[in-house]
């Protein structure tokens, strides 16, 4: 069900082209900030989880569990996370924000690669681990619509290209590149958004 299929020259199975269209439809949507993205980004973490955990991306695999609950949680955020529960308007991170997420990203690196190579047989668990580290902050950080998750998706997006090519995953290794040219999209729009919510 799963076999192997080539698309324009590019090795890649049924459930990882499902993901590519349900991740490039999640970005698409946050861009243009619809919350519907958070069901298109729960479908695409649920398939996604396989086929990381097929190609023992197990950091990768075990995020997607995450992003699923974390995405349940940023679509309330969205839609009533404001103050007096409206729905949450695009801001900056303030400076204890841009401490505080770069610590996370360093902790979580830490205990993630600690945890990847002690227990798993994953044949890359530093860069597993960094990586899934820093798209739990930009998780977060989207979650609450701060514009600086644009930045860490730009850093994880270019680093995942690499990875995921060096792993046979061609079409996510595609996605990705793609995703390195939404977030600076989406870093342009989301910016213009917060300043004009500026009072």
């Amino acid at each position: 069900m799963n076999d192997s299929l080539t698309l324009f020259g590019l090795a890649t199975t049924p459930l990882e082209l499902i993901s590519f269209v349900l991740a490039v439809m999640t970005v698409l949507l946050n861009i243009r900030r619809n919350h519907w993205a958070w069901l298109f980004a729960i479908a695409s973490s649920a398939t996604y989880g396989v086929v990381f955990f097929d190609a023992r991306l197990y950091g990768d695999a075990g995020l997607q569990v995450v992003f699923i609950v974390v995405s349940v949680w940023g679509w309330h955020s969205w839609l009533r996370g404001g103050l007096k529960h409206e729905p949450l308007r695009v801001t900056r991170l303030a400076r204890a924000g841009w401490i505080a997420a770069a610590a996370g990203w360093l902790a979580g690196f830490a205990l993630l690669a600690v945890f990847l190579k002690t227990w798993t047989n994953s044949d890359v668990p530093y860069i597993d681990g960094f990586l899934t580290a820093g798209s739990l902050v930009g998780q977060v950080l989207l979650s609450r619509k701060k514009v600086e998750n644009w930045h860490t998706w730009i850093i994880v997006d270019i680093l995942y290209v690499g990875l995921y090519a060096s792993k046979g995953l061609m079409l996510t290794a595609v996605l990705y590149g793609l995703f390195v040219l939404m977030a600076v999209a989406g870093l342009r729009a989301w910016s213009r958004a917060a300043d004009e919510s500026r009072p």
